[in-house]
């Protein structure tokens, strides 16, 4: 199909060089068409003839090539702007408004039996590019409150207080009972006694002694 397009491209621009000396040729301009036929998405057969109609009338035809690609349908003006297209005996989905000395590339299809058929499956194109990163998502809803953390240490003790002051005197106690009555008396006759009879042996011994002499 790139080939097919490639191709297409390339009959434009020979057109287009060659349109100035048809112009010249001619009174009123014609429109120029190219591009791909195709009968149920299939390319058309080379050689089926492409008509173009306005009013009822062909304005102009061409065949079709062995790549499903037509060039050159140079279309006259007619009694009307609006073009219909046939392949064949079959009749194109696309139209087109006729303009004087335009040029358009048109890719005609007809379907057999009013359904067109599936092509296949084009192959899978490369991966695009990353794309740039997604704003910031708004803020989630504040979270439940967490469980009490654990006491924290005792502080140590704070420095001793100024001294208060005095109290006040207390009350007198009351008297101590009387104590037992002593026996200084008895001593200190008994201490006489003896000292009496000390002094009557030292008498005596003394006496002794004189009489000895």
């Amino acid at each position: 199909m790139i080939k097919v397009r490639f191709l297409a491209l390339l009959s434009v621009l020979a057109l287009l060089l060659a349109l100035p000396a048809i112009v010249s040729a001619q009174s009123v301009p014609p429109h120029l068409f190219i591009g791909t036929a195709t009968v149920n998405g299939l390319n058309a057969p080379a050689g089926t003839v492409i008509t173009a109609m306005i009013g009822g009338e062909a304005k102009g035809s061409v065949k079709v090539g062995s790549n499903g690609t037509y060039t050159k349908l140079l279309v006259s003006s007619g009694s009307g702007s609006d073009i219909s297209f046939t392949l064949d005996t079959l009749t194109a989905d696309e139209t087109a408004t006729w303009e004087q000395g335009g040029s358009t590339v048109l890719a005609l299809n007809a379907s057999v039996g009013g359904a067109s058929v599936e092509g296949a499956t084009g192959g899978t194109g490369k991966t695009g590019k990353k794309g740039a990163d997604g704003k910031d998502g708004a803020d989630g809803s504040d979270g439940a409150d967490g469980a009490d953390g654990k006491d924290g240490t005792n502080g140590k003790d704070g420095a001793d207080g100024a001294d208060g002051a005095a109290g006040s005197d207390g009350k007198a106690g009351a008297a101590g009972p009387a104590g037992a009555a002593g026996g200084g008396g008895a001593v200190a006759l008994i201490a006489l006694i003896l000292a009496i009879v000390a002094l009557i042996g030292v008498g005596a011994v003394y006496f002794m002694g004189k009489q000895n002499s």
